[in-house]
């Protein structure tokens, strides 16, 4: 009952890529990268057990971004002259590859860290990976000509990796789809459609996860314009709750998400955001108990899992650990009051 895990990425270290960036620059270059790659790796499935999380992910520490670490892989893309672009409703803006041509995988897109972090942990291992309607938000397009018909074509490749995946030996696959929370008419229109595809013939469990973002100024800022009650997931449960996803990821630590929406996904398992990552204040065990026992009268025991809000990439990385342990030891004693 309660199995903790995280969102999925983590922070890199100092020695990796630059720290408290979402888009870092690498420390190095070739095999000396890869090699820094794979050691930090190892490092964070370490660390998630030593907190005594009981599904752990690789930390995301091979990407230099949770949707750009997928799109280096994928032909018909340029990367060598990127156009500013408005990201999520215009947000904030990013300078972002263009889909110039036919997409196709190169090869694999994760197996190396998959497999590295397969063979070092007995644990249950979760891997994610970008929700489609997120990725057509994070590229230009010279190509399709319309977001469905570009969603459905990267669905499709998110699919031939997932299956890899799946054949590695991983546990759960989760999609990211942050662009859920601000395209919402568009997530029962085509954005559950497309996540159906990315999911044919898997037999592992699945997720997707949409949360209010990282803890960067620019979702900070937004937040700040979404009033008392932030209602988003109001809109876009119903669509999951009749989706063929095992799982769905939220937001509710700290957040003016009414928890009674909770109920709304009846029938799925719902990791329930217990730590915030846009604070780097750590949560107290009795705070994390706390937002369980809330989540607990909208989700069933069986059905909530505690997790973070969000990634934790940004985030310093001893306050990332001792979230960790917060959110493990919150569970626990969560156990003792609600078991």
């Amino acid at each position: 009952m309660f199995e903790t895990s995280t969102v999925g990425s983590l922070p890199k270290p100092a020695w990796l890529a630059e720290t408290n960036k979402l888009w870092p620059r690498w420390a190095f270059e070739g095999q000396a990268l890869d090699d820094a790659k794979r050691d930090a790796t190892l490092l964070w499935v370490k660390e998630q057990e030593d907190a005594g999380l009981d599904v752990l992910t690789e930390g995301e520490q091979s990407r230099q971004h949770f949707v750009h670490g997928f799109l280096e892989q994928v032909e018909g893309i340029d990367f060598a002259n990127k156009v500013k672009m408005g990201i999520r409703n215009n947000r904030y803006d990013a300078m972002v590859p263009v889909v110039t041509g036919p997409l196709r995988l190169k090869g694999r897109v994760h197996a190396t860290e998959a497999r590295l972090a397969r063979a070092h942990t007995s644990r249950q291992l979760k891997f994610t990976l970008p929700g489609p309607m997120t990725i057509v938000d994070t590229i230009a397009d010279r190509h399709y000509g319309d977001k469905v018909s570009l969603a459905m074509a990267f669905a499709a490749l998110l699919n031939e990796e997932a299956l890899g995946l799946q054949a590695d030996g991983v546990d759960v696959i989760q999609f990211d789809e942050p662009a859920f929370n601000v395209y919402m008419d568009e997530v029962a229109q085509w954005g559950v459609a497309a996540l159906h595809r990315a999911i044919e013939g898997l037999k592992i469990k699945t997720a997707v996860h949409i949360c209010y973002g990282y803890g960067i100024e620019a979702n900070v800022k937004w937040k700040q314009t979404l009033g008392e009650q932030w209602r988003q997931y109001e809109q876009i449960f119903p669509a999951l709750a009749a989706s063929r996803l095992d799982q769905v990821s939220l937001e509710c630590a700290n957040s003016r998400v009414p928890i009674e929406l909770l109920s709304l996904l009846a029938g799925k398992e719902v990791l329930v955001g217990v730590i915030d990552v846009a604070s780097d204040v750590v949560e107290t065990p009795e705070q994390v108990a706390d937002t369980i026992g809330r989540a607990l009268q909208h989700v069933p025991r069986e059905r909530l899992l505690p997790c973070t809000n969000c990634g934790m990439a940004p985030m310093e990385r001893d306050i990332a650990r001792r979230k960790l342990r917060a959110l493990v030891e919150g569970a626990a004693l969560a156990r003792q009051r609600y078991g």
